[in-house]
């Protein structure tokens, strides 16, 4: 039956084509139990494949864009600014920020960035840090960095970040790093209480908006079928002719296919789960919402109307949350936060 579906699967032209041939092999890794350990996989290539798929579709950009947008708000008066990184990777997110930062009317203020990263990419982090002093220097901004290497998120402790609250205004920045600390109980819960212990201005968090963390596999199935068809779709009509950048981008969705399909236990990582999880998650850990705000949305608008292909994707508003739509399917979701009332409250006692 696994052949038959995967030779239907390899008759198909096309985006759908692509997208059953991946989850024909999910499926016969699933039922011949064959799926390497989460261990054995090799972050490096997993950032090369990310930074491909950020050239090939807007789904990384918009994501930057729309944190940066809310880091800019939270530290508009700011002298000096300490941001967090929870998934530092290539770094892409943060040029675009020093540089608007470098902008600011009545001089920008001093930048430091802490940057958590896997032991596996301590040189690569080594000289991310120089690529961007080079930068800072270039465009007048005072700027420090470290990079604070973790095997997990969840070994984090408040100390580790060396924050300075009489002088500087705090921001902790998370893309797609939440959802790999579900595969593990309680890891979730040990690393938002440590954000709320460093006490920061704002948090943003941009996640994957799907289902893909439930217990009943035919749902996860279809979900994640749903999901990564219209992904693969988005790719195909956003990129005319065949390209490294497309080709890439498809096997870093299919392995997060085979992972979602195929794994479990701690070696499934690819634990995404929607919006209104994430808010009952946040609530629950003692933040409230930060509305993005209308700018946020007309410039996210703005961004996507440069893009090729441009004309399938869609800027949604979701209760000051904002969401990245292919056609009519929501595909990722950035939202911002802070402190709760009374956590903020308890902390000034």
């Amino acid at each position: 039956l696994v052949k038959h579906v995967g030779s239907l699967a390899a008759s198909q032209a096309g985006a759908m084509g692509k997208v059953a041939t991946y989850f024909a092999e999910a499926l016969a890794r699933r039922i011949y139990r064959i799926y390497p350990s989460s261990a054995a996989i090799d972050p490096s290539f997993e950032e090369i494949l990310q930074m491909h798929f950020y050239e090939s579709c807007p789904y990384l950009k918009f994501a930057h864009f729309t944190a940066n947008q809310a880091i800019l708000e939270a530290v508009a008066t700011a002298r000096c600014v300490h941001v967090i990184d929870l998934g530092l990777n290539q770094g892409m997110q943060w040029p675009a920020l020093m540089q608007a930062l470098a902008l600011r009317p009545g001089g920008p203020p001093s930048f430091r960035l802490t940057g958590v990263g896997s032991p596996l990419n301590r040189e690569g982090i080594q000289q991310l840090g120089w690529k961007l002093a080079q930068l800072a220097q270039a465009i007048g901004v005072e700027f420090e960095f470290k990079g604070l290497i973790a095997e997990r998120l969840s070994d984090l402790e408040p100390e580790m970040f060396e924050t300075r609250p009489e002088s500087e205004t705090l921001v902790v920045n998370s893309v797609f790093e939440l959802h790999p600390l579900l595969a593990r109980p309680g890891s979730i819960e040990k690393l938002l209480a440590t954000i709320k212990a460093v006490k920061p201005s704002i948090v943003t968090v941009v996640e994957p908006e799907a289902n893909h963390n439930g217990a009943v596999f035919l749902n996860r199935f279809n979900e994640a079928l749903h999901y990564y068809s219209s992904l693969f779709d988005s790719l195909e009509d956003g990129l005319i002719l065949p390209s490294q950048d497309r080709v890439m981008s498809e096997v870093y969705l299919g392995r997060q296919i085979l992972n979602v399909v195929a794994a479990e236990g701690s070696d499934r990582i690819e634990r995404h789960e929607t919006l209104a999880q994430w808010r009952k998650r946040m609530g629950t850990a003692g933040f409230d919402p930060v509305n993005l705000g209308s700018d946020a949305y007309k410039q996210a608008s703005l961004l996507l109307a440069l893009f090729a292909g441009g004309d399938g994707y869609r800027v949604e508003e979701n209760d000051g949350s904002l969401m990245l739509a292919w056609q009519t399917k929501p595909l990722i979701a950035a939202s911002a936060w802070k402190l709760s009332a009374d956590t903020a409250e308890w902390r000034r006692r």
